[in-house]
């Protein structure tokens, strides 16, 4: 073994010596008309074997310089241009390494149609308009690499432990395969973890639009991205997928299987998985996914795993979790497409939770310990179907029915005890409950777009759901407040709950051309109606009835209606480089409330003006800015204009305000993005800054026993500031070795006004928190990932009587994996977590390391795993939570130490279109 490690060691070290950097640069000019041509792509390849050696994007001068590092004597030289002739040449380094050359004139390609390069070498990047295209065999990765392992290699491209994607600095929130959506689209991980790169041909990355903005072409706002991953079209028939399992200590498990059919258009998948390690489980056999997703490794509050809705697992704490789904999607002919999805997802979890809070008031400040556990056990059925179709060039329509069942079943205990500043106990409560409900709900949206050949188009959008939740809920409860006035209060109550709600919206909107494809009028009129139902009936327990014994007090019957009407106007300015936008319109709402119980009602009209206004200014095809100012009416909640008065918790008490009035909240936001292909280079920055009149908060009176009163008011004053600043960069330090550094700041500014016993004052917040990241990567056979993150959070009173406080929190992690010797991959992630602020009783510092060793056998189709999570044993979660009236110390439950072994198989048969590749494969 020593013998291997030293010849690889110095065959590597022989490399590097070698490989010396070198720099090609020139311009890129139109043949005809002299212009230089920006955002055409340029890139070198090996002589020998065509291997891409570097690549870059020419700036809107026509230029570009290609660096790098390489031992070649001699390269070829490739430039591809959309609707030009590609152009190709010989460059020698062996005279120099640094090669200027004459401007190269490029000659429109008359047979070019559309954007397709009728001959030309495949680019590793293409800038289509306002689409980065990747050619996917231009990015080295291992050999049974995912898409995801391909993402991560693409320039501007950011994926985190949890698979959430960013380009530019902007989130991805739609991916696509072959232009469909996979699961419903709701589960990026699905197609990301699950699709393996051999099969891609190109990952195609645009600003997300709806499909309605696409079809009648309205822009969009640039701020969230959609990534479209295109299969091969000779590997798009056939059958692929994988399935896994695992065991281990401590009675954890895991299992998880995915088969999809692809023939052409058409694709079907199957899906199903369970564990009890807090964990998708989709990922099984990619050692840095085997802990990834769903917050298995993050110290949280919550353990529950859910993506954009779709709930891998319910509740907190340890969750065993079940899943499985159908997939279907097929094109219909040449104008209309069809999908539909599947998908059950159940649980059972529990959690045990620890809390210190200090209770902050103007004049003295009270404590409160508590300890809750908590267990359930959740089943949901969840069914989605997407249609749309294409009568003609004029006519876009799109139906997406949905409908979903829920049956849960959770139980709560929970004690507190609260004492004053010198130690006393003054107030202890205890309560036990236990609830059964049932929840369905029926919903969709139809969407019809009508364009004509001027320009103008014609858009009708209307959604609705109709929801109904029936509950049944078992309470004790007891509470005892101490001193002159003390009392005990105890209760033993059923409650049944039904809950019906109707929302529907709708929004007619008409857009005309003023000045072709420039300058756009448009017209809107909106409407919507959420109509709520909720009737909580409260029958006191005596012996073993209790159904004669209603208790109108504390029972609830409400009829809540929220309607609105909204007309908008607004113009659009569009150039290649500048979108301008402005929209304004009156939103005329009415929110009435009726109590069955005690016949009462009220209503409220609420009329007030919103306005957005946007700027998206492209300076070049890699640098962008986007301002905003917008105006936004929120109307207070039913509940909060309610005067019914809450005592189903007797230390807390809550009841309405029917004279509140409504919020409007003024936004102000900047984003800078900058991507350099030359340099490797990213900077991305934004601002935001919102104040809000009339803002709707709580208004508490505490008495001597500690026994809180709330209600709700309006105050001026409150606003809220961000920022964030983050840089990345790549360095090749040779021809082997590269480095990755990506560094961020992220800072907030917040001011809340708050009332307690009947005095105002502010708080001001500022937290920040910078990061840096770093990966090294040796090759194919070491990757370093280490990386730093500190929360600062200071919170300071207007008021003397009220101390000031704050709190940091540490996180250094170092993740690393090797790839050798062949088939085997070991992948370890440290992790230090360090909370000083946090109260005696709390563990301040925690030590997570976790480790995984993987052997690929039968041809790397299977993996052999054997992975140790918390080998330290000290996982813990612990955390400190503020607010603007309190600060909290809480420590629940977490997983601990086990060891698992697992198998995972992937199977492939996916071929050239009209035939099947033989293999053979297994279950």
């Amino acid at each position: 073994m020593l013998k291997k490690l030293m010849v690889l060691a110095i065959g590597l070290f022989s490399i590097s010596l070698t490989a010396q950097k070198f720099e090609i640069s020139g311009k890129l000019l139109d043949k005809e008309t002299a212009e230089p041509l920006e955002a055409a792509t340029v890139f070198a390849e090996a002589v020998s074997d065509s291997t891409l050696v570097t690549y870059t994007i020419s700036d809107k001068d026509g230029s570009f310089k290609l660096k790098g590092i390489t031992s070649l004597k001699e390269l070829n030289l490739y430039v591809t241009f959309v609707g030009y002739i590609p152009y190709e040449s010989r460059v020698s380094l062996k005279e120099s390494r640094i090669v200027n050359l004459d401007p190269i004139s490029l000659e429109f390609q008359v047979e070019s149609l559309g954007d397709v390069l009728v001959k030309a070498r495949r680019a590793p990047v293409t800038i289509k308009k306002d689409t980065l295209e990747f050619n996917a065999e231009s990015f080295k990765t291992k050999k049974d690499a995912t898409v995801e392992d391909l993402l991560k290699e693409l320039p501007g491209v950011e994926v985190d432990a949890e698979g959430n994607i960013t380009v530019n600095g902007k989130p991805v929130n739609k991916i696509l395969v072959n232009g469909k959506t996979f699961f419903g689209g709701d589960d990026p991980t699905i197609a990301t973890r699950n699709l393996t790169k051999e099969m891609i041909s190109k990952i195609q990355v645009s600003d997300s639009k709806s499909d309605s903005d696409a079809f009648t072409g309205e822009n969009s706002d640039g701020e969230n991205k959609t990534i479209n991953i295109t299969i091969d079209e000779d590997k798009n028939k056939g059958i692929f997928g994988r399935v896994s399992g695992g065991g281990g200590t401590d009675d954890r498990f895991e299992y998880a299987g995915l088969v999809n059919y692809f023939d052409n258009d058409l694709q079907i998948s199957a899906l199903g998985g369970g564990n009890n390690i807090n964990s998708p489980g989709f990922s099984f056999g990619e050692i840095e996914k085997m802990f990834g997703g769903g917050g298995s490794l993050m110290v949280s509050s919550s353990g529950a795993f859910s993506i954009n809705g779709r709930n891998f697992g319910f509740g907190s704490g340890i969750i065993n979790s079940r899943t499985g789904g159908l997939n279907f999607a097929d094109s219909w002919g040449e104008t209309s497409e069809i999908s539909a999805d599947y998908f059950y997802s159940g649980s059972n979890n529990y959690e045990n939770t620890q809390r210190e809070r200090q209770n902050i008031l103007p004049d003295e400040r009270f404590f409160t310990e508590s300890y809750s556990r908590s267990d359930g056990n959740t089943d949901r059925h969840q069914a989605n179907m997407k249609f749309t179709t294409k009568p003609d060039t004029t006519w876009f329509i799109d139906a997406r029915p949905s409908f979903s069942i829920t049956k849960a079943e959770n139980n709560y205990e929970s004690s507190s005890e609260t004492y004053n500043e010198a130690g006393e106990l003054v107030n202890q409560s205890e309560s036990d409950n236990q609830t059964f409900s049932d929840g369905q709900t029926f919903g969709g949206n139809f969407n019809i777009n009508k364009k004509w050949a001027n320009g103008s188009s014609l858009s009708l959008l209307t959604e609705g759901n109709i929801e109904k939740n029936e509950s049944e809920s078992f309470i004790m409860t007891s509470a005892e407040t101490f001193g002159d006035e003390g009392e005990d209060i105890f209760r033993n109550q059923v409650t049944d709950g039904n809950q019906d709600n109707v929302n529907i919206s709708s929004s007619l909107k008409y857009r005309i051309p003023v000045l072709k494809d420039k300058l756009f009028l448009n017209a809107e009129a909106g409407y919507g109606n959420d109509s709520r139902d909720d009737k909580q009936y409260v029958y006191d327990v005596s012996g073993d009835s209790y159904l004669d014994n209603f208790n109108e007090e504390q029972s609830t019957d409400f009829e809540n209606i929220n309607e609105y009407y909204r007309p908008e106007f607004g113009v659009d300015w569009n150039t290649e480089k500048l979108n301008l936008g402005m929209d304004v319109g009156y939103i005329l709402r009415e929110l009435s409330s009726r109590d069955n119980l005690r016949n009462f009602d009220f209503s409220q009209d609420f009329d007030a003006i919103e306005f957005d206004l946007n700027m998206n200014y492209s300076l070049s095809q890699k640098t962008r800015i986007y301002a905003s100012v917008s105006r936004n009416n929120n109307a207070p909640q039913v509940r909060q204009l309610s005067p019914y008065v809450d005592v189903s918790d007797p230390l807390n008490i809550i009841q309405g305000n029917p004279d509140l009035k409504p919020s409007n909240e003024t936004q102000f936001y900047l984003n800078y993005n900058n991507f350099d292909f030359q340099s490797r280079s990213g900077f991305y920055a934004y601002v935001m800054y919102s104040y809000t009149n009339d803002q709707v908060v709580s208004r508490s009176t505490v008495d001597d026993n500690f026994v809180r009163t709330t209600t709700y008011d309006n105050v001026d004053g409150a606003y809220r500031g961000s920022g964030n600043i983050s840089y990345s960069k790549e360095v090749q330090i040779d021809s082997l070795s590269s480095l990755r550094i990506g560094l961020g700041f992220y800072g907030t500014l917040l001011r809340n006004v708050n009332f307690i016993n009947n005095e105002i004052y502010n708080s001001n917040t500022t937290a920040l928190n910078p990061t840096l990241n770093l990966t090294y990567t040796l090759g194919d056979f070491l990757e370093l990932r280490p990386g730093y993150t500190m929360r600062f959070n200071n919170t300071d009173f207007d008021i003397n009587a009220i101390q000031d406080y704050e709190f940091t929190r540490h996180e250094l992690r170092l993740r690393a994996t090797t790839n050798w010797p062949k088939n085997l991959e070991w992948q370890n992630d440290f992790r230090y977590f360090n909370n000083p602020n946090v109260g005696e009783a709390f563990q301040k510092n925690t030590f997570l390391w976790n480790s995984t060793l993987t052997y690929s056998i039968l041809d790397n189709k299977g993996n052999i795993s054997l992975k140790a999570f918390d080998l330290l044993n000290q996982n813990t979660n612990t955390e400190r939570q503020t607010s603007e009236n309190f600060v909290e110390d809480v420590q629940s439950t977490v997983l601990q130490q086990y060891f698992m072994i697992g198998f995972s198989y992937k199977f492939n048969t996916l071929g050239k279109k009209g035939e099947v590749r033989e293999t053979n494969f297994f279950f």
